[in-house]
């Protein structure tokens, strides 16, 4: 079993910035306690119009569980307007083969 780290592309429309980041600040800590789940990123474009959301998870049985789970269907129940969207998003399941660094956290920023 090796994690598997899923991102999501999303390409916003100028002026729904604001509006997409509240959507995910308004549903955080649904999946925190989903079998599995390891952590969530929502990475703001420094250029262009795609975030990222990632999301980091022990395998990919349980990310796929996961998007049948009521948390999953509670996070997705109200859709956006489209117009929110420059496009169509695109999904992206990668396994992690190797990985290093420090972790970030108050006493090492």
């Amino acid at each position: 079993m090796s994690m598997v780290v899923v991102t999501n592309r999303i390409p916003v429309a100028k002026g729904h910035e604001a509006d997409f980041e509240e959507r995910f600040r308004s549903r955080a800590g649904l999946i925190d306690t989903e079998p599995g789940f390891i952590r969530n990123e929502i990475l703001r474009p420094i250029k262009g119009d795609y975030y990222l959301v990632k999301t980091y998870w022990r395998s990919q049985a349980d990310f796929e569980r996961w998007t049948k789970s009521d948390s999953f269907r509670q996070a997705h129940s109200r859709r956006p307007p489209a117009d929110m969207f420059a496009g169509s998003n695109v999904l992206e399941i990668h396994k992690v083969i190797q990985e290093s660094g420090v972790s970030l956290s108050p006493e090492n920023p």
